[in-house]
């Protein structure tokens, strides 16, 4: 599964600049990988672990502006097709952050 975060957060102000960084810091760190200019993505192992994460993503969000999460499937992922621009061929996959139970 993969879960893809959508994002358009205010950036006018000091205040919301600081407010943008942070929250795209914060899903770098969580590992996800940057897809499109506030579009991120990250592999969940099961829907469960997608709903942790959503809930990881809730409490980390800035107050202003709109976040958007989805949840599809590696299959659904593999379907994406790309009009304008080059097929990522490297794939970011990582197991840096995965616990095996």
């Amino acid at each position: 599964m993969r879960t893809m975060v959508f994002f358009d957060l205010p950036n006018v102000y000091l205040r919301d600049k600081k407010n943008y960084i942070k929250f795209r810091k914060y899903l770098i760190n969580e590992g996800f990988i940057m897809m499109q200019e506030s579009v991120y993505s990250k592999i969940a192992l099961n829907s469960q672990q997608s709903g942790l994460l959503i809930n990881r993503i809730r409490k980390n969000a800035p107050k202003k502006g709109i976040i958007q999460v989805m949840t599809i499937t590696e299959k659904q992922y593999s379907q994406i097709e790309y009009i304008i621009g080059e097929t990522q061929n490297k794939i970011i996959d990582t197991e840096d952050k995965l616990i095996v139970l």
